[in-house]
């Protein structure tokens, strides 16, 4: 399967501007940034496409009990719809593939990472009513229920497998070699979900040169979250450069060597001469 091509630049800046609007919304809403996301990297998926997947969302989350009891009774509850009934799950080839971060193309297929398949767990439980989060742990993401004091874990891309704190520690050591620290146990509010979903695309992309325009698309939809590493600006800047585009590449450069001159001149000045190069490019 082939990974999907993004959509005409008109189709693109209206996603874009719709998503911008949504990440600094009040309460931005997770399923409607990772569809926005999805509308980024898939030029066939149409305003009918994303409304059927908030449709699946909804039908699947109809199909919970109501208030099956405590945090344990909810997990036990998804990992039966999700897990078994629907087979919801992971396999290291998922990771070769860019719709393994796509929801609409995890919802159909079944099949996603980590972060993509607890978003699926997390919108559905949500929908029914349970105290549901991400847990965004180094390496690997989960879902967590109840209070962060007593909660209980699953690992989607595992089916929904129990975790203790054991468990949890194992997956955090071995991504890291570092121990679990508590701190990774927080909710991950949905902003940081999606910049993680964008991030696994943009690693998806490096190590695919062919397709920076994945690369750039990510990009430009993680510099409209609010909160963003500011290299992503360095990173827009010599995606556009290796594009071709060289006047934009070197506006790029110079904008982001006034953001380090404040903190490290000697930095700016190279990303100064980076601009300069790109702009001879043209002569």
């Amino acid at each position: 399967m082939h990974a999907p091509y993004p959509p005409e630049p008109e189709r693109a800046a209206e996603v874009r501007r719709r998503f911008g609007e949504e990440a600094r919304s009040a309460r931005p809403d997770l399923a409607a940034l990772c569809l926005l996301v999805c509308a980024a990297a898939d030029g066939t998926l149409d305003e009918p496409g994303m409304d059927a997947a908030q449709i699946e969302l909804d039908r699947l989350a109809g199909q919970l009990p109501f208030a099956p009891g405590g945090p344990g009774a909810w997990l036990s509850a998804l990992a039966g719809l999700l897990g078994e009934r629907y087979g919801f799950h992971g396999a290291p080839a998922d990771y070769e593939r860019l719709q393994s971060s796509l929801l609409h193309e995890v919802l159909h297929r079944r099949r996603g990472l980590p972060i993509l398949l607890s978003v699926v767990w997390i919108e559905v439980a949500r929908r029914a009513g349970a105290p549901v989060y991400g847990v965004a742990l180094p390496g690997h993401f989960v879902v967590g229920f109840g209070p962060v004091a007593d909660q209980v874990l699953a690992d989607p891309f595992d089916g929904g497998r129990v975790l203790s704190r054991d468990d949890a520690g194992m997956l955090v050591a071995g991504a890291t070699g570092a121990p679990l620290e508590p701190s990774m146990l927080a909710p991950a509010d949905p902003l940081q979900v999606v910049l993680r979903v964008l991030n696994n695309i943009r690693a998806w992309a490096a190590a695919r040169p062919e397709r920076s325009d994945v690369a750039l698309w990510a990009v430009e939809l993680s510099l409209l979250l609010p909160s963003h590493p500011a290299r992503l600006r360095y990173e827009r800047a010599q995606l556009l450069v290796q594009r071709g585009e060289f006047l934009q590449g070197a506006a790029e450069l110079d904008a982001y060597a006034e953001v380090l001159s404040a903190v490290d001149e000697e930095a700016a000045d190279r990303m100064r001469g980076q601009a300069q190069a790109a702009r001879a490019m043209l002569n």
